[in-house]
């Protein structure tokens, strides 16, 4: 494996498509960066997938990313970032790369909300494997003790992204749901996360059927923020992170397809190289 310190471009990854919200995110703040994304979309979901496997699959893609020269990778799936972050900082990093890092999503979440709930009631809305895994709950009980945090799994979020189907009827039916019943379950609720980076595509939707003054988090920006303030705070990090503007992107599926979804995020046309994770 390529272990030198030369500066190399900031990795994402996702298991799908959710994690170029993040990206998009990132460029918008901090467009001076280099970035290579990585999406293992022929394994995806990994939202009901097992603690182990998300760890491996995950791991998998973190060493790849290090391959190609990435000093800083961030997981933008909340599902990796929930299942197998922890374990990859204290198990992995310390004997393959000690002098390399990787982030995830919910940390930086979790921060900012506690400036963002008045009733200090917060709804979590993600994949049943965020929600199983209760990151979110330790994260921001950890950060601010005093908020009550609530969590609803929607597994039927994601497929309606991916299958183009964010404007349909089932979209309406399925979204109303979920939050129904996240609101039912706290009804003091003022503020909910979107604890999966497909969801902001759902966001017409969402906006119409949670309740008048309920503020809903993406998480893009909040990455973007908590990046750009890692940085001042890991001068050294922050100097082995390439600077020209260039992003590519890999997959692990039809490269076609994946040019073809990556649209949806980002709204333009991106090349892309297929790639096998082992």
């Amino acid at each position: 494996m390529n272990l030198s310190t030369t500066p190399g471009p900031i990795g994402v990854f996702d298991s799908g498509y959710g994690g170029l919200t993040i990206l998009h995110g990132i460029r918008q703040l901090l467009p001076q960066y280099d970035f290579l994304y990585l999406g293992d979309n022929a394994r995806a979901p990994y939202g009901p997938r097992s603690f182990d496997v998300v760890y491996e699959f995950t791991r998998q893609a973190v060493l790849r990313l290090f391959e190609e020269g990435c000093q800083l990778v961030i997981l933008g799936c909340n599902t990796a970032s929930a299942k197998a972050l922890r374990s990859i900082q204290q198990n992995d990093l310390p004997g393959i790369a000690p002098n390399r890092r990787v982030l995830g999503v919910i940390r930086p979440t979790a921060e900012v909300v506690g400036s963002l709930t008045l009733s200090r009631h917060v709804g979590i809305l993600a994949t049943e494997g965020t929600i199983k895994s209760e990151s979110y709950n330790l994260e921001i009980q950890k950060l601010h003790p005093d908020i009550t945090v609530s969590g609803v799994a929607c597994p039927f979020w994601v497929p309606l992204v991916e299958y183009d189907e964010a404007d349909s009827p089932a979209a309406d039916y399925f979204v109303e749901k979920q939050i129904s019943l996240l609101m039912r379950k706290d009804p003091e609720i003022d503020t909910v996360i979107l604890g999966c980076t497909h969801y902001p595509l759902l966001m017409s939707k969402i906006l119409k059927y949670i309740p008048r003054g309920v503020r809903i988090v993406p998480q893009g920006e909040y990455v973007a923020e908590s990046l750009q303030k890692y940085f001042v705070h890991h001068p050294e990090m922050e100097q082995r992170c390439s600077k020209g503007g260039i992003v590519r992107y890999l997959t692990t599926e039809n490269p076609d397809k994946f040019r073809e979804s990556a649209q949806l995020f980002l709204h333009e046309e991106v090349d892309v190289e297929k790639i096998v994770l082992s």
